[in-house]
């Protein structure tokens, strides 16, 4: 059983002028088992949180501790902040020319476990996730992410997180730029690693269409900087028929 402690989390970014704070007192708690949607208008600071726990150097943490059993990541790098069983799917995965998914998925691995896995069993542990995730064989030897359409690349995250068995998963705007058919494949793809493995969910969104597919335990709402109000699935839809005027001031379309 793993658990995240986030601890009056503050961060800010570098702007052209000076330090802008984004993070403002962040307080939130996940345990395995457990899935925590966090939603809130676009500017809210969501997708700051995920880069901060995971170590982006764009965003520099200036108060506060985020725990993994105990352990305050922000004293690690981002390598040993993914051995230490955090994962992150970003919100734009990155493309990377000239490195293979098969290579990449390999050393990734490698990495995490402490040790090469041996090829016979790692091979056909890739296929069998590329399977249920409806990835061509083919995709092994292209690029890291390179000509890849969103809902490719979206599947690709879900493919990692499947092969590295974090504690912590954290997924930023997974379900932004997937069709139907792409939702549905991603969110089985976290259903069956969360039904098979003591995970803890952080799932960032905007919208309420992934929660119909993921069901979240608890529902936060994240609004300048910090959880403003939680709940449970209700409070979704709550959001999905009144927006985030209530918590914003402004008029926003509905999540839909």
């Amino acid at each position: 059983m793993a658990t995240l402690e986030i601890k009056d989390l503050h961060a800010s970014v570098n702007t052209d002028e000076g330090a802008k704070e984004i993070l403002k007192g962040v307080n939130l708690t996940i345990r395995s088992g457990e899935t925590h949607a966090i939603m809130g208008p676009n500017g809210s600071g969501k997708s700051t949180l995920s880069y901060a726990i995971a170590g982006h150097p764009k965003y520099e943490v200036t108060s506060g501790e985020v725990l993994l059993d105990g352990e305050n990541v922000l004293d690690m790098s981002v390598d040993e902040r993914a051995r230490a069983g955090l994962f992150l799917a970003m919100q734009y995965p990155v493309e990377v020319p000239g490195v293979s998914m098969s290579n990449f998925l390999r050393t990734a691995a490698t990495a995490v476990r402490g040790e090469a896995p041996k090829l016979r069993h790692w091979v056909k542990e890739v296929k069998d996730e590329m399977a249920k995730l409806e990835i061509s064989p083919e995709f092994a030897e292209r690029s890291v992410n390179e000509g890849f359409s969103g809902g490719e690349k979206k599947r690709h995250e879900i493919l990692q997180l499947a092969l590295l068995k974090p504690k912590i998963a954290i997924l930023d705007e997974t379900d932004s730029g997937l069709d139907v058919d792409a939702l549905r494949i991603v969110s089985e793809g976290v259903n069956e690693y969360k039904a098979n493995n003591e995970v803890g969910v952080m799932l960032i969104t905007h919208y309420t269409r992934i929660l119909r597919h993921i069901t979240p335990d608890f529902v936060h709402v994240f609004a300048d900087g910090k959880v403003v109000e939680s709940g449970g699935k209700e409070l979704a839809d709550e959001l999905e028929e009144n927006g985030y005027v209530r918590y914003t001031g402004k008029k926003e379309a509905a999540a839909v």
